[in-house]
């Protein structure tokens, strides 16, 4: 049993109060938390429940939206402005997992989830330097079929599991967040660090900073659509996915926002794939090169070589479907 110090934050300033203590952790939903708390994962010394916090989507001057840390995924996922605007995000989160499950995860909390990866949660009989630094990776000569094909390192090649995230790297979308030391904003795409050599160091936020809000801007690419490839139907992490937004001019491509899932230690922003992409006609061959523009840099291992040619593929019929709504 973890003994800890358990306290409900009445708003933010409280809830960063509380959360001073190095081994002090924020719960929201719990849907990723707890589990981590019952294989002694994640053993915290304070809980600060910050489910009290606003949970409200509001409509900001610019026409984009401010969507408060504590809102439920599934509330989310219903808002008229986000099926409306920015349908990628609710299809994203739809296909995140169960229904209970999205009716519990809080937006901040699934912006901080951590990976699936089998040996990470294996506190008795794996090496995991996300885990515990220095101690070795044993999904790089393990099995590791689920894991990072780009932005992995000899330390850890563990992904990323959000589906939400992805849609949101795609959508520009920007993280507020505040400590003792005041408040910033972050991009989304840098809100989470590569492995490097310190994997165990997922995010850029500082001890006790709290997330307290996510910004979208707003959205003038009507076709967009995200799309994920798993092994089951229904309640599986990715193998791949691909988070798209498309904009023509006659039968050039004007404009494009793309983004990965299950291929990287973070929700992957495209960007070689945009930049090839840019000005190109519209055509199933321009998706394939700017497919393999992205996918130069992959470093598979023995069970995930498949991930480079699915992405591909997957990449380029999302195009090509958004290519056929763009027209239509």
């Amino acid at each position: 049993m973890i003994e800890l110090a358990y306290t409900r934050a009445a708003d933010p300033a409280d809830a960063i109060r509380h959360a001073q203590n190095e081994d002090a952790k924020y719960l929201g939903g719990g849907t990723n938390l707890v589990d981590l708390m019952r294989e002694t994962v994640e053993v915290p010394s304070v809980l600060v429940d910050v489910t009290g916090l606003s949970a409200e989507i509001e409509e900001t001057d610019d026409g984009g939206l401010m969507i408060w840390a504590a809102t439920r995924n599934t509330a989310l996922a219903e808002h008229p402005a986000v099926r409306s605007r920015y349908p990628m995000l609710t299809r994203a989160i739809v296909a995140g997992a169960s229904a209970q499950i999205r009716n519990m995860a809080t937006v901040g909390g699934n912006l901080l989830q951590r990976t699936r990866c089998t040996y990470f949660y294996d506190t008795d009989g794996s090496r995991c330097n996300k885990r515990s630094p220095g101690e070795g990776c044993d999904a790089i000569e393990g099995f590791n079929r689920n894991h990072a094909i780009l932005g992995a390192s000899p330390a850890c090649v563990a992904t990323h599991p959000s589906d939400m995230c992805v849609a949101l790297a795609a959508l520009d979308a920007v993280v507020h967040v505040r400590s003792t030391s005041g408040e910033r904003t972050v991009a989304l795409c840098d809100l989470h660090r590569l492995p490097e050599d310190r994997p165990d160091l997922e995010t850029i936020l500082e001890p006790g900073e709290l997330i307290t809000a996510v910004q979208l801007p707003p959205s003038n690419l009507s076709a967009q659509t995200y799309r994920k490839v798993r092994d089951r139907s229904s309640y599986a992490f990715a193998l791949v996915s691909v988070a798209a937004a498309l904009e023509l001019d006659g039968d050039a491509i004007a404009d494009v926002r793309l983004a990965l899932g299950g291929v990287a230690p973070k929700p992957w922003r495209a960007w070689r794939a945009e930049e090839a992409l840019r000005g190109q006609p519209a055509t199933e061959t321009t998706f394939l090169q700017a497919a393999d523009a992205e996918l130069a840099g992959a470093r598979p291992l023995a069970g995930n070589a498949f991930k480079v040619g699915l992405a591909r593929r997957t990449l380029a019929a999302v195009l090509q479907q958004l290519t056929e709504e763009a027209r239509s």
